[in-house]
C-alpha cells in the first residue's frame, strides 16, 4: 500500500516558474540549488531517513517521471521520508535510469537510510538542469533533473506540513 505522503507527492502540479507574489522565504527554499539535506541540518539536531521503498521498476511504474529521463527498460526507484529530529519534513522520490548506474554512481543503489543529498553534493561532477516548483493543495514541492558526471536522475520532493519551509519566523532566520 502506498504511503499517504507519496500519494500527495504524485499529486503535485508543476510549473516552470513561481507565482510573482510568493514570499522571498518560500522562493529561497523552493529554488535552493544546494543540498536540501544540508539546509535541514541547520534547522535541527538530527536529519534521518525512513526508507519507504527502493528497487528496479519498469517505465510504467515510473509513470510521467520517465518523460524527463532517457527511455530505458528499467529504472532504480527510491522513495523516502526525510525527518528532522524525528519529525517528517519531506517525502522524496528519486528515479534513476539503469544506464546512470555505472561507475561511482552505483552507490545510488546502496544509500539505504543515508540522505541522497549527502551523496550527491559530495560528487564533484554534479549539475542541475532545472527546478520545477510544484503544489498539491496547500503543500509545496519541486522536481529537479540532476546529472552526475553527465548521467541523469530525477528527484521529486514534497515539503510536509511540519517542514521549516512553512515556518517563516525568527527561529529559522539565517538558514
Amino acid at each position: 500500500m502506498m504511503h499517504p505522503a507519496l500519494a500527495q507527492l504524485r499529486a503535485l502540479s508543476f510549473s516552470d516558474t513561481l507565482p510573482d507574489n510568493l514570499s522571498a522565504w518560500l522562493r529561497d527554499w523552493l529554488l535552493l540549488e544546494d543540498s536540501m539535506t544540508k539546509r535541514f541540518e541547520r534547522c535541527c539536531s538530527k536529519v534521518s531517513v525512513t526508507l519507504l521503498s527502493e528497487g528496479f521498476v519498469t517505465p510504467e511504474q515510473v509513470g510521467e517521471d520517465a518523460d524527463w529521463l532517457p527511455r530505458e527498460s528499467l529504472y532504480w526507484l527510491r522513495e523516502i521520508i526525510l525527518l528532522g529530529d524525528d519529525t517528517p519534513w519531506l517525502v522524496g522520490r528519486t528515479v534513476v535510469p539503469e544506464s546512470t548506474l555505472n561507475g561511482p554512481e552505483l552507490a545510488l543503489q546502496r544509500l539505504g537510510t543515508t540522505p541522497l543529498g549527502r551523496y550527491l553534493f559530495t560528487a564533484s561532477a554534479l549539475t542541475r538542469d532545472f527546478i520545477h516548483p510544484g503544489r498539491s493543495e496547500t503543500l509545496w514541492g519541486r522536481r529537479s533533473r540532476l546529472r552526475l558526471s553527465g548521467k541523469p536522475l530525477l528527484l521529486t520532493e514534497l515539503f510536509l506540513p511540519a517542514s521549516p519551509l512553512y515556518q517563516e519566523d525568527e527561529k529559522w532566520s539565517g538558514v
